[in-house]
């Protein structure tokens, strides 16, 4: 029964319930208007000639009629001998006889229990949905809520889970174990009871755990770590007593626990009785997991992003003696999950997984399938038939920036602010040594910048060399000098406090965590109690006044020659930077390869108008989204 059913039968019920009690109220007030009248008075009132009508009902003894006023009365005959009907017709009253209705027991036994019945159906639906419907009703609210996914739920292999092939090796033998559990055992080998899937959110942990029981064929239950926890103490206890039952029920099988944080935190913490309950379901688990010894087929196989958080317990050989590292795919890894998810999607010539791969670092299983789906969202808004490289490219703006702001209203002094803006960024990062190259400049508002300059990784970096880093910092310093360098020192806009924080960000960890300060030296002074570094302040700082004062001005010397470098560079390619600002006014979005070719023979990129705008950048240039720190922002809305 869905919830629809459920509310309509409740309100059913109610209604119901409320018509009877009406008709028993207006019955009892009707009583209470008749009078009743001893055989003597209504055989005087009627010879008085104060009755005009009589109904007499002989089965059931009873005289009832109305006085010559209107009022009501009756009267029991049902021991009076003689005819009383012959002595009313003499006294000219009118007399009707009543018919005989016949009623059985059991209907009157009905209609004096049914309100009775109504109340206590109406309390028993209103607990069931309290306590969670059908399978959390007051007779089953200790049993288990994981729930088994067959085959009708579809089946899913390894096939379908890429990008995360260590973790695929690591669970390899788990299937085998399932499968054939005796070459294990004829060597006195034990499989392991647990293993711990870790990994950021989206990086496919369920989708693995449900590959494992599909490979092997098993069942599999799967249940959220929040499930087991209410707010009764002993209720998630019972449930997990009861999973346990039901999976050595299905043996061999797998159980699935989600988030397994919510139930499996450090015990000790608080003193209250949600505390209390979530040990209690914690210890619980423990014994469970230590009451089987691997000859039952019972793989528990759970997943969380925060393995900090759980209790040590829980990680002992014996439960989740195993974790596997589930992170973000690499640019292989994440080609082959761009081939799975675009399965059975019409793509165009142009649309390459490698490039998409390659301009997509940092991007988790979660956020590729987000992608290829705001792709084929924009194909079919666009009215195509084939998904198109500028989909992808689209599409991943989209997601990163937010849409485009076409609509905002920008006077001309505005675009060209940010249009110089941009184009310091860009003109920047050409002329800075280990910089990455440039896939977009544009002046088109997404989000709360009003521009933006995208760079293309060439790899996926792991790590970042000084000189890299420096060359980043001139780059995000780079609009801030353009700013002041087309419009002077007391024309400069807040426009660039975004690409401030991040050079200041850089800077910082360069000196108090990176070690990349001669002067300070390879010492990591960063607090790690704070969020962010403040040099001499903080919960247990210890760093001497000197030290402090040495940070800050290691700090202000990175900022301040980045700012310096940028302004070095953009006096001396001013025609560059001059022309490129000039195309971004006009066609408000350059791809990295039509700025080479400005900047290189002063052409401006030749694109057939259709009245929409700007092209995107053609095919050749890999789309992109920007890893961590690859794109200076421009302007931001204040």
């Amino acid at each position: 029964m869905n919830i629809n059913m459920k509310n309509f039968a409740i309100w059913a019920l109610i209604l119901t319930m409320f018509a009877v009690m009406l008709t028993i109220s207006q019955g009892s007030m009707e009583n209470k208007t008749i009078e009743n009248l001893t055989y003597s008075e209504l055989i005087d009132r009627a010879e008085a000639g104060s009755i005009s009508e009589i109904t007499l009902d002989e089965a059931a003894g009873l005289a009832t009629g109305k006085t010559s006023s209107g009022e009501l009365f009756e009267a029991n005959i049902s021991r009076i001998q003689g005819d009383i009907g012959t002595k009313m017709e003499d006294a000219d009253v009118a007399v009707e006889y009543a018919k005989v209705k016949r009623q059985s027991a059991l209907m009157n036994a009905v209609w004096s229990f049914l309100p009775l019945v109504l109340i206590i159906g109406i309390s028993i639906m209103f607990m069931r949905s309290m306590q969670g419907g059908g399978r959390g009703g007051a007779m089953n609210f200790g049993k288990s809520r994981a729930k088994l996914l067959t085959e009708a739920n579809g089946t899913r292999t390894f096939d379908d889970v890429a990008g995360v092939e260590a973790a695929k090796e690591d669970l390899k033998e788990v299937v085998e174990f399932l499968q054939d559990p005796t070459k294990f055992k004829r060597l006195g080998a034990k499989i392991p009871t647990g293993a711990l899937l870790v990994g950021p959110p989206g990086t496919g942990k369920t989708l693995l755990a449900r590959a494992v029981a599909g490979e092997a064929g098993v069942p599999f239950f799967t249940i959220s770590g929040s499930d087991f926890v209410e707010m009764f103490v002993g209720v998630g206890a019972s449930r997990v007593r009861d999973m346990f039952a039901e999976a050595r029920k299905n043996s061999p099988c797998i159980i699935f626990i989600d988030e397994i944080d919510a139930v499996g935190r450090h015990r000790g913490v608080g003193t209250s009785g949600g505390h209390e309950e979530r040990e209690q379901t914690l210890n619980q688990l423990l014994v469970e997991m230590d009451g089987f010894d691997g000859t039952e087929g019972i793989i528990i196989i759970a997943a969380t992003n925060r393995p900090d958080v759980l209790d040590k317990a829980l990680l002992r050989p014996g439960r989740f003696d195993r974790q596997i590292e589930v992170p973000n795919p690499d640019v292989q890894g994440r080609e082959k999950i761009l081939q799975v998810h675009m399965r059975g999607k019409p793509m165009a010539k142009d649309v390459e997984a490698h490039y998409i791969a390659r301009g997509t670092p940092g991007f988790s299983g979660a956020d590729l399938a987000n992608l290829v789906n705001e792709a084929a969202l924009l194909a079919a808004r666009r009215n195509k038939l084939k998904i198109s490289m500028r989909e992808f490219d689209d599409a991943r703006d989209k997601v990163l920036m937010g849409a485009e702001r076409r609509t905002l209203a920008m006077t001309l002094e505005e675009k060209e602010l940010t249009a110089y803006h941009e184009a310091g960024h860009a003109i920047v990062g050409l002329n800075m040594p280990g910089s990455m190259p440039i896939h977009k400049a544009t002046i088109i508002p997404r989000g709360r910048a009003l521009g933006m300059v995208q760079y293309l990784p060439e790899r996926d970096q792991i790590s970042q060399s000084r000189q890299e880093m420096i060359s980043r910092m001139a780059m995000a310093m780079g609009g801030r000098a353009a700013e002041e360098l087309k419009y002077g020192h007391d024309h400069v806009t807040s426009g660039a406090s975004s690409d401030i924080e991040h050079v200041t960000r850089i800077a910082t960890a360069m000196v108090t965590e990176w070690g990349l300060s001669d002067e300070v030296g390879p010492i990591a002074y960063k607090d790690t109690d704070q969020q962010s570094f403040m040099p001499g302040i903080g919960r247990g700082s210890s760093i001497s006044p000197e030290t402090a004062k040495l940070i800050e001005t290691e700090i202000k010397r990175f900022v301040t020659d980045a700012h310096e470098t940028a302004h070095k560079i953009l006096k001396k390619k001013k025609k560059d930077w001059t022309a490129l600002a000039e195309a971004l006014l006009e066609y408000e979005t350059l791809s990295g390869e039509e700025i080479k070719e400005l900047l290189a023979d002063g052409t401006t990129p030749k694109r057939p108008g259709d009245g929409s705008g700007p092209a995107a950048p053609t095919s050749s240039i890999p789309t992109t989204r920007k890893p961590k720190g690859s794109a200076i922002g421009g302007p931001a809305e204040a």
